[in-house]
């Protein structure tokens, strides 16, 4: 895999690329705001095929690819940091994973027990969960066995992460797709917005692992992990709108469930492997600030304050 090397020193100011992103983030959610505040929503009230395929593109693209990409703008100053502190955000990375994996698995159970049969909603689901951890795994460990030539075992375990993140947001387009399809349009934009603001805080746990080598992957690695861990919002949103049962979702559920667990595992052994002190206070501090940031996101201002 061909890497290429670039200067960590840029030319830019430390406080630029560290609040250069919340600039940005900012004006995406005052525009999210005001679409909200203003969207004809009859426009999205399309009838073909074609047309719901395009909206569900558009609607994934902002609420998914957009946002994780927009996370990823943090990669140039973490690049700067000191080993200890990319270790701190490597287990900051971990603490959004490790919410992410308790929230799949909640949600997973919750659709199980929707479902028509959940014994057997929840054997399929359980099952799924085990093969997708265990195949991940194993991909993990083919991967280990190249990159000890090539050096790149971060970048690896940032595809892996992407992956899982991308199976996560398989259930977030679900959630999109049904609201379209029920003509809660409000409710689409609203869970649009919601989305943005969670999935901002991907971005960072997609190249954290990758900040902490001393090369770094051209730009189309970026665009790749972007695609990937984003992506699923386009394609659940497709799922929820023409295929949506709760067998459905509690089967992607539980897969995203499986997958970020192991990714997860993942981000714990490459801090045992890089830190001297696994337990320095720090890194405790960063992973619990991890589950404390998207908690306060997903459970304080998606669900409590806009209410969905």
């Amino acid at each position: 895999m061909a890497i290429e090397q670039v200067e960590r020193d840029d030319g830019l100011p430390g406080w630029v690329l560290a609040f250069g992103p919340f600039i940005i983030i900012g004006i995406l959610l005052l525009m999210a705001g005001g679409l909200y505040l203003t969207f004809d929503f009859d426009w999205l009230a399309a009838e073909s095929t074609t047309d719901i395929l395009l909206i569900m593109t558009g609607i994934g693209f902002i609420a998914g690819i957009l946002p994780v990409m927009v996370g990823m703008l943090w990669f140039p100053y973490f690049r700067r940091l000191e080993a200890h502190w990319i270790h701190a955000v490597l287990a900051f990375s971990a603490g959004i994973l490790t919410f992410i994996a308790i929230e799949m698995t909640d949600e997973a159970i919750g659709y199980t027990i929707e479902s028509s049969d959940p014994l057997m909603t929840g054997g399929v689901a359980l099952g799924a969960a085990a093969l997708t951890l265990v195949s991940m795994e194993l991909l993990s460990r083919w991967r280990e066995g190249k990159v000890t030539e090539s050096g790149d075992r971060g970048l690896t375990i940032a595809y892996l992460v992407a992956i899982g993140l991308g199976l996560h947001s398989i259930g977030e387009g679900l959630a999109i797709g049904a609201s379209f399809v029920s003509g809660e349009m409000g409710l689409v934009v609203l869970f649009t917005i919601g989305f943005i603001i969670h999935n901002i805080t991907e971005g960072p746990a997609v190249v954290a692992a990758v900040a902490r080598e001393q090369l770094t992957p051209p730009l189309r690695h970026f665009a790749a992990l972007g695609i990937l861990a984003g992506g699923g919002v386009i394609i659940g949103g497709w799922l929820g709108t023409f295929a949506y049962t709760p067998f459905l979702a509690a089967l992607f559920f539980a897969i995203a469930a499986g997958a970020i667990v192991q990714v997860t595992w993942e981000m714990f052994d490459l801090v045992r492997t890089d830190a001297e002190e696994v337990f320095d206070k720090r890194l405790i501090i960063a992973f619990v600030l991890g589950i404390f940031v998207l908690f306060f996101l997903e459970e304080i201002v998606v669900e409590g304050w806009m209410g969905l």
